[in-house]
C-alpha cells in the first residue's frame, strides 16, 4: 500500500484529501496540529489505512528529524500533499510583521523544507507525487490578502522548477489551485464579502473541498504520470 503523507489534514480541504486517499487505496499520514473530531472519526473508520502525526509547521527547526521519524515509521511516501497553511486577512500597511514573518514560514519555508526530507524518499523509489495547494489569489489577487498571495505565489513557482530537478527520477511536482471555498480558513470572509465571491463564478457557487481533492486524487494516480510543473485550478470558474 503506497503511503501518502497530507499536512493539514485534520479538517477542511487536507481532511478532504486525507479521505479520497482512503478510497483511493493509499494509507495516509495524517499531519496537524491539533486532532480534530473529524480527523478522529475517519481513523476509527478506518484504523488501517489512516495515521495521525502531530506537528506544528511554525517549528521549521524540526522539519528533519519529523520527516525521518515518518519515514521510518510508515515506510518511504509515494505522494506528499503540502496543504497546511495560515491565512491572514489584512491590508499591508497595517499587517504585523510577525503576520508578516508567520506567512513566510508557514505557508513558504515549511512546505520546501518537508518536500526537500520527503523527496529524498523518492529519489531512491525512483517515483513519487508531490502537490503544493497554492491559491487562485496567487493570480487574480484579492484585497486584504497581498502576503498570503505572495506565498502561495511562491510555491507556484517552487512548484517549476522542481518539477525539472526530479523528472528524470519519476518523480511529478504539481500545484493545486484551489478558489474560495467554505472552510475555515474562509470563516472570516462570511457575509457581504463572501456572497461576493460566490457572484463571481459562471456556474453560481463555489467549488467544494471534495471538488479540489477529486484533482489530487488524479494528481497522486498512475494517470497523471506525464502531467508535472502545471497548475490545475478548481474554483467553479472564477477566475475565468
Amino acid at each position: 500500500m503506497k503511503i501518502v503523507v497530507v499536512t493539514g489534514a485534520t479538517r477542511g480541504l487536507g481532511l478532504a484529501v486525507a479521505r479520497q486517499c482512503i478510497s483511493d487505496g493509499f494509507k495516509v499520514v495524517a499531519v496537524g496540529r491539533t486532532m480534530s473530531e473529524e480527523l478522529a472519526l475517519l481513523m476509527q473508520q478506518n484504523p488501517e489505512c489512516i495515521f495521525f502525526e502531530r506537528y506544528d509547521f511554525s517549528d521549521t527547526a524540526g522539519i528533519h528529524l519529523f520527516a525521518t521519524q515518518i519515514t521510518k515509521k510508515y515506510g518511504r511516501p509515494w505522494g506528499l500533499v503540502n496543504n497546511a497553511a495560515i491565512g491572514r486577512d489584512g491590508v499591508l500597511a497595517t499587517l504585523h510583521e510577525r503576520d508578516i514573518a508567520d506567512l513566510i514560514k508557514i505557508n513558504i519555508e515549511a512546505p520546501i523544507l518537508l518536500t526537500k526530507y520527503i523527496l529524498r524518499s523518492m529519489l531512491i523509489n525512483r517515483g513519487g507525487r508531490i502537490i503544493n495547494v497554492s491559491s487562485i489569489i496567487a493570480t487574480t489577487g484579492f484585497n486584504g490578502l497581498s502576503v498570503y498571495a505572495a506565498t502561495k505565489a511562491a510555491l507556484a513557482g517552487f512548484t517549476k522548477s522542481l518539477a525539472r530537478e526530479v523528472g528524470k527520477a519519476g518523480i511529478t511536482v504539481n500545484t493545486l489551485a484551489p478558489g474560495f471555498m467554505e472552510t475555515g480558513m474562509t470563516s472570516a470572509l462570511q457575509g457581504d464579502k463572501f456572497e461576493s465571491i460566490k457572484r463571481r463564478s459562471p456556474l453560481g457557487y463555489l467549488a467544494k473541498v471534495e471538488d479540489a481533492a477529486f484533482a489530487v486524487s488524479y494528481l497522486l494516480s498512475e494517470k497523471s504520470s506525464s502531467v508535472t510543473g502545471t497548475t490545475i485550478t478548481v474554483d467553479a470558474g472564477c477566475s475565468a
